[in-house]
């Protein structure tokens, strides 16, 4: 069943208070790729873009 306008309007109000958007490019091609690797780890895309930069944050923050 389709959402309703007054979920919608919900949905974008509760995102423009909690969350940020964080935007970015990748080369034609690559998008694909992180897909269907994402996919091959049980996670969303946007799952697993979150987890490889956490990752990233604590190896770097632990050779500090």
């Amino acid at each position: 069943m389709p959402a309703t306008e007054a979920q919608m309007r919900a949905t974008a109000k509760w995102q423009k208070e909690k969350t940020d958007e964080v935007r970015f490019r990748v080369p034609k091609g690559e998008r694909i790729v992180i897909q269907a690797h994402a996919k091959a780890q049980g996670e969303t895309t946007t799952a697993f873009i979150k987890r490889a930069i956490r990752e990233a944050m604590e190896r770097d923050n632990a050779t500090k």
